[in-house]
């Protein structure tokens, strides 16, 4: 059994109170510079923090009901501790664990729970709404989405194959393996930071959820068109286009924050993509100058991220009804104006991360309905219980006339 440092427990204490109770702070950059700040932690220090760090963010609500009180600032070492003793691991005698009451806690493990938003660690709000959208099997999702994500790599084609690729590192001494029915993707077999590999500074590879590498593949780009990516951010699908299209023709990469695209410059500079042109959206005009001139426009929309709880768990607690609201009219509008950027008999894919159908078929069948010079040709649906990856969902738009 690893042995618990104070100093340990105190930078996670200090990590969850930073992602939970400062505003717009996200776990995963949290993590990263609580890692970054104690240089000294040795890689099974890092790991334990890593791995308790998410599974406290994942199972709050469980661990409140165990603990037999709300998270707050003041009370973090409550819940570590309940979490640390669910884990089966001793409680040390640091200070922090004085007035922890070793067996209320313990009793309360033998208990049921009041519902299933606390067996599944969300808000009241959203098993009903997952309910009302997914049905009496919503929770085979939640179950699905409180699995913690693996690591999976797509090989950048412009430069390696998937089976180069696995061989490059193995030399590397990372160990991946080939994942039926995804081409160009490899899983990561144990964690490790890959970013750290000389594959990676080489451009051979960039960090992709299978589902995810499947949107690039469905919007299926040719070598010599011109496409659009209309919510490029940093860029992670707009890379995949370049792949496919083998360098040949023309993408331009749509966003409104420019430090986004900044990434993307870079990341395509590593991964040999030449054929990206980014372009900030400053205001209407720039999707005006830009109409009916792409054969493919892809809109990553932004959602609600349901279907990537399992890789951003702290999601779940920042998402409120009023949000849902909010991103549902802003989903709407980017279909609309987007829109008019395809050419006649060009295609558009609209996707998201998430499972929910108000974000998805909802949208799409509300577009269709306000657009007949659109038709819907295809749209899959990537349920997390079924794939064991990523939730996705993308619907190919064609225009007809």
């Amino acid at each position: 059994m690893k042995i618990l440092h104070r100093n340990l427990i105190q930078g996670l204490e200090k990590a969850l109170k930073e992602s939970f109770f400062e505003p717009n702070k996200y776990a995963d950059k949290v993590l990263e510079r609580t890692l970054k700040h104690n240089k000294k932690w040795g890689s099974k220090d890092r790991s334990f923090i890593s791995e308790s760090f998410y599974d406290i963010i994942r199972w709050k609500r469980k661990l409140e009901f165990y603990a037999n009180k709300k998270m707050a600032p003041d009370n973090i070492y409550s819940i570590i501790a309940t979490y640390l003793l669910l884990k089966k691991i001793e409680l040390p005698l640091f200070p922090e664990f004085e007035k922890i009451y070793i067996k209320k806690i313990k009793d309360r493990f033998k208990l049921a729970f009041p519902s299933k938003a606390i067996e599944y660690s969300i808000p009241d709000w959203m098993q009903t709404l997952m309910k009302e959208e997914l049905g009496e099997n919503w929770y085979k999702e939640m179950k699905a989405l409180n699995i913690p994500a693996s690591t999976i790599l797509r090989a950048n084609t412009l430069k390696t194959t998937a089976e180069d690729l696995k061989n490059i590192l193995s030399e590397e001494q990372i160990s991946v393996d080939f994942i039926k029915g995804y081409k160009d993707a490899l899983i990561l077999e144990y964690k490790k930071n890959v970013f750290k590999t000389q594959a990676f500074k080489d451009g051979l590879f960039e960090i992709q959820d299978a589902s995810s590498q499947l949107v690039g593949q469905f919007l299926n780009p040719k070598p010599g068109m011109r496409v659009i990516d209309s919510c490029a951010g940093a860029g992670g699908k707009t890379l995949q286009l370049a792949a496919l299209m083998q360098n040949k023709g023309h993408i331009i990469a749509l966003d409104i924050h420019e430090w986004k695209l900044q990434t993307l410059k870079q990341r395509a500079r590593r991964n040999g993509a030449h054929n990206i042109q980014t372009k900030v959206i400053e205001d209407s005009k720039t999707l005006k100058r830009l109409e009916n001139t792409a054969d493919r426009v892809l809109i990553d929309a932004p959602c609600s991220g349901i279907g990537v709880l399992r890789r951003n768990p702290d999601a779940k607690w920042k998402l409120t009804p009023e949000f849902m609201e909010r991103i549902y009219k802003e989903q709407r509008e980017i279909l609309q104006n987007n829109s008019k950027l395809v050419k006649n008999r060009g295609i558009m894919v609209y996707a998201t991360c998430s499972i929910m159908p108000s974000e998805n078929t909802k949208q799409v069948l509300n577009f269709l309905e306000n657009n007949k010079n659109f038709k819907l040709e295809e749209e899959v649906s990537i349920l997390p219980s079924n794939s064991n990856f990523d939730g996705f969902y993308m619907a190919k738009l064609a225009r007809i006339s």
